[in-house]
């Protein structure tokens, strides 16, 4: 198991497009990938709907939990694009 934590920088929060965007690039790996928000909530990371429902506002530190053969490779890669806005900063 490999974990991070990384804090959301959107003005936006986790809405609709950097949601998209995560979980299109979760997809692309055979771990099994966790967000888990502050508040003890959980979601899918490849699931657009678990993400959705956990309402993440800027500012918002979460951890990013993976476990599988390219755990940490998932866990780097998804980090990196909370740590770039999503492309919209």
């Amino acid at each position: 198991m490999y974990t991070k934590k990384v804090t959301i920088i959107n003005e936006e929060g986790m809405h609709m497009r950097p949601a998209q965007l995560l979980t299109e690039k979760a997809g692309q790996f055979s771990s099994e990938i966790t967000i888990h928000a502050d508040e003890g909530q959980a979601a899918d990371a490849k699931s657009i709907l678990g993400l959705m429902s956990l309402g993440l506002d800027k500012g918002t530190v979460v951890t990013l939990t993976a476990e599988g053969g390219d755990e940490k490779e998932a866990v780097e890669t998804l980090a990196k694009m909370f740590d770039q806005g999503f492309g919209e900063l």
